[in-house]
């Protein structure tokens, strides 16, 4: 077996749990690929728990089986950057807040390897967002969402958007978000949008700060090709992709579809949407 480690470098408090994961993985002779980043913090930090860890900056190369994100939902996003559309299984271990992609806590890392033999977890396809238009210099996949948003210090945009060349709206707001079922529980939910169950074929479109009280989010089809072209009175708006982000001219169109692979997120067989959403939004 093989497993390829991400994560996030704000693990003080959890040393001792990593140290003694990583032992016991050494112990069962699992083969372990760790990203620069997390190795040079911890090589520091445990280094009696790195001697039989290898360094990968690209997994392209790597036979793995599964593929860990320790840390958050930020996290586990670049975690998918990471696998760069390679369909390997991803588990979030949450060491951050809310950790809607994580399967499990921090505290239950010494249980993993008995669970994942044990067919604990399940594999659930999770679609993604494509930047067909512009070019980017970055990765133009989403797991979570697409925003055109006002640079900073700005006045609001006009977000002109067409779903399957049809006029839709011209949506002025401090920006328009374009979200995956993934994302529904993020940025787009902060906004007001729809929370919407993973495997629901469908994209959100939530405006920011709308200028209007009728213009509401947007539930369409994730079939739907998305076509946005920005305006507003500065000289530039902001495209971001997953958090990371590029200033554009205003004018520049954005083309969004849905990207043609899916990521595999797994998440504990006992613990479905409907639990989830119970435990981390705090329902009763």
């Amino acid at each position: 077996m093989k497993i390829a480690i991400y994560g996030s470098r704000h693990q003080d408090a959890y040393l001792g749990i990593l140290r003694d994961f990583l032992h016991q993985l050494a112990r069962e002779n699992i083969e372990v690929v760790m990203h620069p980043k997390l190795y040079n913090y911890l090589i520091h930090c445990i280094p009696g728990a790195m001697s039989s860890i290898r360094r990968v900056m690209e997994l392209l190369d790597c036979n793995v089986d599964l593929v860990l994100s320790i840390g958050g939902d930020g996290t586990f996003l670049r975690t998918v950057q990471w696998t760069d559309s390679r369909p390997l299984p991803i588990l979030g271990v949450n060491t951050g807040h809310l950790g809607f992609l994580t399967a499990i806590g921090i505290d239950e890392l010494p249980r993993l390897l008995d669970e994942y033999r044990a067919s604990a977890f399940i594999s659930e396809q999770r679609s993604l967002l494509q930047v067909v238009e512009p070019q980017l210099p970055f990765s133009k996949y989403a797991l979570n969402e697409i925003t055109v948003a006002k640079d900073a210090n700005a006045s609001m945009i006009q977000a002109c958007t067409h779903v399957d060349g049809h006029r839709l709206c011209d949506y002025r707001a401090d920006g328009l978000i374009v979200a995956t079922p993934t994302g529904s529980t993020a940025y787009a939910m902060s906004v007001g949008g729809p929370i919407i169950a993973p495997d629901t074929p469908a994209f959100v479109l939530a405006p920011i700060a709308a200028h209007s009280l009728s213009v509401r989010p947007l539930v369409v089809g994730d079939a739907s090709r998305i076509d946005i072209e920005v305006h507003g009175r500065a000289d530039r708006f902001r495209l971001s992709v997953d958090g990371r982000s590029v200033s554009l001219a205003m004018g520049t169109g954005i083309s969004v579809v849905k990207a043609p692979y899916t990521v595999s997120v797994l998440r504990h067989r006992d613990r479905g949407f409907a639990a989830v959403l119970n435990s981390k939004l705090g329902w009763e």
